[in-house]
């Protein structure tokens, strides 16, 4: 398999994840967003939303969007799972993924953030308080969800989460470890967030997130 991506791109930084927790092998072929490369035609001709990650399978398909990738590799390579056997609980850990994909996410990637200030003129200031905001209230929301679950699995009996969601990284471990790299990056504040923050200082002790994670990809010194 071949990974298009970029060290710093947050989608990209998941399907890293997803990769190195099943103990796959790819072939890192870098992709750098703010020198355009996602636009050129060698890159551009392969997806239609031109943006990274694209996974090339072995049978040479392209497959975009992250969250399907991290799927179609669950689905391929079924262990370690990253999402639970049960319906209900693959669909808490959905819910906990895509409120970082679907909602958090898409205000505060590269090229929303270049509209705002190249195409509408916001300064600097101004774009930095649209990207706490948005930020700290989607983690805020987060950390109300890990506690509504939390409440939930004392309720059955079960012992309280490592991570997201149980006590394996699931999808939604691979969404969040991302979004909080880029808090740190962009001075968020992450106060009082205990849950949120535990999930991911206990990724952060794995292997697999370590080796994912943007300092050690052969890209990040470009």
């Amino acid at each position: 398999m071949k990974l298009y991506n970029y060290f710093r791109s947050s989608a990209s930084f998941r399907v890293r994840i997803a990769l190195q927790l099943k103990g796959l092998g790819y072939e890192y072929l870098p992709v750098h967003l703010v020198r355009g490369e996602h636009r050129e035609p060698a890159y551009a001709g392969q997806v239609g939303d031109t943006l990274v990650p694209t996974l090339l399978t072995d049978d040479g398909v392209a497959l975009s969007q992250s969250m399907a990738i991290i799927e179609y590799l669950d689905e391929t390579h079924p262990e370690p799972p990253l999402l639970p056997a049960e319906p209900l609980a693959r669909a808490q850990v959905r819910a906990l993924a895509q409120m970082v994909a679907c909602e958090m996410h898409p205000l505060n990637n590269l090229r929303v953030l270049k509209y705002l200030v190249n195409e509408l003129g916001v300064g600097e200031s101004a774009k930095s308080a649209w990207y706490h905001h948005w930020a700290r209230s989607g983690l805020e929301a987060f950390e109300r969800q890990l506690a509504l679950l939390a409440r939930q699995r004392a309720a059955q009996g079960l012992a309280a989460s490592v991570y997201c969601w149980g006590d394996a990284p699931t999808l939604a471990d691979c969404c969040l470890v991302p979004q909080i790299f880029n808090c740190q990056r962009f001075n968020v504040d992450l106060g009082a967030l205990p849950l949120t923050l535990a999930a991911f200082e206990a990724c952060m002790a794995l292997p697999a997130f370590q080796q994912a994670q943007p300092s050690s990809c052969p890209d990040s010194a470009a």
